[in-house]
């Protein structure tokens, strides 16, 4: 599975390279959308401090969403913060004296545990010098996605895991692992958006779980239990990665407003990848397929498939993640 992937936040980029308009509506509501049920940090912070300058009308409105937000989930740390640390003190306070007790000692870990966790989540909220961290999604979270319709082309804001058509919320609770489409399953699980709704996420590298047994290119020992560690895998030369995608658009599905997701296309690994003790691998379309990918009607299945097996190549160098 692609665990993660670090986005190409600078949607200008976009304009300027394949001749996209900013869903600047889509991304307003989004915003108001996370602000009011309280999953602001499910927007990457690189791709909110990409709206922080605005230079018309429409983007100062994002800007102020974004710095609302910003304050708004500050709050919410100080909170978490406040009521955590009263937390410590009374566990240390039932430990110190004559009749200490496991949950008190479970209070204390707990309480340590998130508070080091808040105090980290706060430093990076009010850090203003991005680091590679701030672009990286997961399932659940928001990033940039190209997409054409009617001959236009446009960024929209989706959820990187893909609600299937005719599914809501409760069904979708019961397959979570949508946020990747695997290739060879196309035609099947993914009929209805295949050769109908394709994407394009601009990446900079994507990350994957791998047993460390299995990174080390060994057998469990007897005894061993299975430890996953996180790979960061780099393109080598660094480039931006064109991912092939599936969107959906569910209408009205979140509150009455229109909800956008979508999965990144998997494959078999390449070599360095399936060494690294990985069995997928996102698929990266060459430049020159673009104009096609996004245009599936017009296309053969046998030439949508040809884009997938003409991939750009480059060589995945690993390392262990952050």
């Amino acid at each position: 599975m692609c665990y993660s992937a670090q986005i190409k936040a600078d949607y200008v980029r976009y304009v300027r390279h394949f001749g996209a308009t900013i869903s600047l509506q889509r991304f307003t509501e989004l915003f108001w959308e996370r602000r009011r049920d309280g999953t602001w940090s499910k927007i990457p912070k690189a791709l909110r401090e990409s709206f922080r300058h605005p230079d018309s009308e429409a983007g100062f409105e994002l800007a102020k969403l974004v710095a609302e937000g910003d304050r708004e989930l500050e709050h919410r740390y100080r909170e978490d913060l406040a009521a955590q640390r009263e937390r410590l003190t009374k566990a240390e306070a039932v430990l110190a004296g004559p009749k200490p007790t496991k949950k008190a000692a479970e209070d204390k870990r707990i309480a340590t545990n998130k508070i080091a966790a808040t105090e980290a989540n706060l430093a990076a909220l009010q850090r203003r010098d991005l680091v590679d961290d701030d672009a990286r999604i997961f399932p659940g979270s928001y990033a940039p996605v190209l997409i054409e319709r009617d001959g236009q082309r446009f960024v929209v804001p989706m959820r990187y895991q893909c609600r299937m058509p005719g599914w809501n919320a409760a069904v979708e609770r019961k397959y979570p692992g949508t946020y990747n489409a695997r290739r060879d399953k196309l035609e099947e699980s993914w009929s209805q958006l295949f050769g109908y709704r394709h994407g394009i996420l601009v990446v900079t590298r994507f990350y994957e779980n791998v047993a460390r047994h299995r990174l080390e290119g060994r057998a469990l020992a007897e005894g061993e239990k299975e430890e996953n560690v996180v790979l960061a895998f780099d393109p080598q030369p660094p480039q931006d990665m064109l991912v092939a995608c599936l969107w959906n658009v569910s209408k009205g599905a979140d509150n009455g407003s229109d909800l956008f997701t979508f999965a990144a296309i998997t494959d078999e690994p390449p070599p360095e990848v399936a060494a690294a003790g990985h069995d997928r691998c996102i698929v990266p379309i060459k430049p020159e397929h673009v104009d096609a990918w996004l245009n599936p009607a017009v296309a053969p299945r046998e030439a949508l498939y040809a884009i997938l097996d003409d991939r750009a190549r480059p060589y995945y160098q690993h390392r262990l993640a952050a």
